[in-house]
């Protein structure tokens, strides 16, 4: 069966899961997000841009390794002693596939699973005396059992906007959100609902937490077609809060994120539109 995305202008896909654009396709997904950037302005957030590593140390108050091992993509290097180098060179120099050995060093670094756990740690033991609001765009890594082309990626492009301090900044930072989205996938003719997801903090297998969130929802996901999430807005309450001892005056900060996954944005929109660049809405235009 024919796929949207066969033949899609500046779509080069790779079947382990990782596509490369180019075109009138990254001329889509750089539009898109700028209007996600335009939204973290008028926050007045600040936009930061990070490594594609972040340190296992940094990751350890989440216990993340504990809830989504399934998910990870380690960071790996051979031992830098000339005779590990030379056999190594010697062995695999031509592969196609490298088997893990006792050459190589230890694991220190995972790749960015998610865009927003960069800021965390960051602001570890910070004290804010108001809402700080934040924004990344990095390329996010989750190992899955099959891929697809702008849906399901090893690697793919998140932006995210953050927000830190107190339930009402929290409250106030999500609805802004949801209501600039909403009008968003009006503009662009796609047909989404908003569904509850169980918060990707938490693992239902791993954490009894998970079941709070069951209860009270905390997380949405907005839909379109049949499953394909393509945003989604997290509060996240004071976890992270209390994992990296931010505080907002003299309680635990609240945080909360909104992510898009840019792939899945472009997805969406030559699914409604067609394959063809002509037919794909001006999104400057649209939002101006």
């Amino acid at each position: 069966m024919r796929s949207v995305t066969d033949n899609l202008p500046g779509l080069h896909w790779h079947p382990d899961g990782y596509a490369a654009l180019g075109g009138p396709l990254l001329q889509l997904a750089t539009a898109l997000d700028a209007v996600f950037v335009s939204w973290a302005a008028d926050l007045g957030a600040q936009e930061e841009r990070f490594p594609s590593f972040i340190a296992l140390e940094d990751l350890k108050p989440l216990e993340y390794l504990r809830s989504f091992p399934q998910l990870a993509t380690f960071a790996l290097s051979l031992k830098q002693e000339d005779e590990v180098l030379s056999a190594f060179a010697q062995r695999h120099g031509a592969a196609e596939e490298i088997t893990v050995e006792a050459d190589w060093s230890a694991a220190r670094q995972v790749l960015t699973p998610a865009a927003c756990y960069h800021f965390y740690h960051r602001l570890a033991d910070r004290r804010l005396e108001r809402a700080l609001y934040l924004t990344t765009c990095c390329t996010c890594h989750r190992r899955e059992e099959h891929y697809e082309p702008l849906a399901r990626q090893w690697c793919f492009q998140m932006r995210e906007l953050v927000c830190i301090g107190d339930d009402d900044a929290v409250e106030s930072f999500i609805g802004y959100c949801r209501e600039r989205i909403e009008h968003l996938v009006d503009q662009l003719g796609l047909e989404t609902r908003w569904e509850i997801a169980t918060d990707p903090f938490f693992d239902p297998r791993h954490d009894t937490k998970a079941l709070a969130q069951l209860l009270e929802p905390v997380k949405s996901e907005l839909i379109f077609g049949d499953d394909l999430a393509i945003g989604s807005t997290n509060r996240h309450r004071s976890f992270f809060g209390e994992c990296y001892g931010i505080r907002h005056g003299e309680s635990p900060a609240v945080s909360a994120c909104v992510a898009f996954g840019l792939e899945r944005w472009l997805l969406a929109i030559v699914s409604t539109h067609g394959g063809n660049p002509d037919s794909w809405p001006a999104i400057a235009e649209l939002v101006a």
